[in-house]
Formats: structure tokens, C-alpha cells, sequence
């Protein structure tokens, strides 16, 4: 009788989307733009690349980032000439950013960490208000909806 092992799948990383020196570019601005730990500001970049990343790819424009994932997002967006190139070589188009485009919804953002995670990136919870432990609005944030 042979026994098959399954490898554990590894989930994509948002992070390597970008080189390692972008990536700490970003987060280093979003610590000091947002008054985040730098540990915490990579987080959030993690996950608004992967964000970005599905959204583009599947040109989901209904999708939004959390309020504690959408500060990755600007910050890159503010590194314009690397934002608008990365969309390019990844999308073959720019993905703008309109604020407060959507009304920020528990169920909208459950949508979009359920696809985030569809497309194999690791989801951290916590940023997105999806954890277990998490009592709206403490951890969500994002409004009545949430």
C-alpha cells in the first residue's frame, strides 16, 4: 500500500508582486504617512498588492480594500511612476483609485477576501475585519455597515 504525502500549499505573498526594494519603500512610507509600526505598514502592503493584483487581473472594479488595507494602496499610488508601471506590466492598464468609490459593507469586504484568498494570497484577517476574534467596529472600522 503506498501512502501519498500532499505538499501544504503555499499561499502567494502580495510582497513579491514587487522587488524587495520597492516593497520596503512603500511600507516605510506608509509607516511614516500613517502612523503605523513598520512590522504593521508591511502588512498592509502585503495585502493591498494582493488586492490590487486580483483586482486588476480580473478587472473586478467593484471591489475594495479595507480602511486598514486601503493605506497600502495610497501609498503606492503616491510612488506614481512605480504604481503606474507595476500596472502596467501586470495588467496592461493603470488601476486608478477613486475614494470612498464604494460604501465599505461587511459583506462586500468578505466578497473581496474571499476572492483575495480564491487566488491562493494569504489573507491576514485581522487588516481585512474577517478575523474570529474580531468584534465590529473595533477591528473592521469601516463604518455602520461593517
Amino acid at each position: 500500500m503506498t501512502t501519498m504525502v500532499e505538499n501544504p500549499v503555499t499561499s502567494r505573498r502580495g510582497r513579491d508582486l514587487v522587488s524587495p526594494e520597492l516593497f520596503e519603500k512603500v511600507s516605510e512610507f506608509c509607516a511614516q504617512e500613517y502612523g503605523h509600526e513598520l512590522s504593521t505598514a508591511r502588512r498592509i502592503v502585503d495585502q493591498a498588492l494582493a488586492f490590487l493584483k486580483v483586482m486588476g487581473d480580473s478587472r473586478a472594479f467593484d471591489m475594495t480594500p479595507s480602511d486598514t488595507v486601503d493605506p497600502g494602496w495610497h501609498s503606492f499610488v503616491l510612488h506614481t511612476q512605480a504604481y503606474a508601471m507595476w500596472c502596467e506590466e501586470q495588467f496592461g492598464f493603470f488601476l486608478g483609485h477613486e475614494p470612498k468609490a464604494a460604501v465599505r459593507t461587511r459583506p462586500l469586504i468578505g466578497s473581496v477576501v474571499d476572492r483575495v484568498r480564491a487566488a491562493g494570497f494569504h489573507v491576514d484577517d485581522r487588516l481585512w475585519g474577517a478575523a474570529a476574534d474580531c468584534n465590529p467596529p473595533a477591528c473592521c472600522g469601516d463604518g455602520d455597515g461593517c
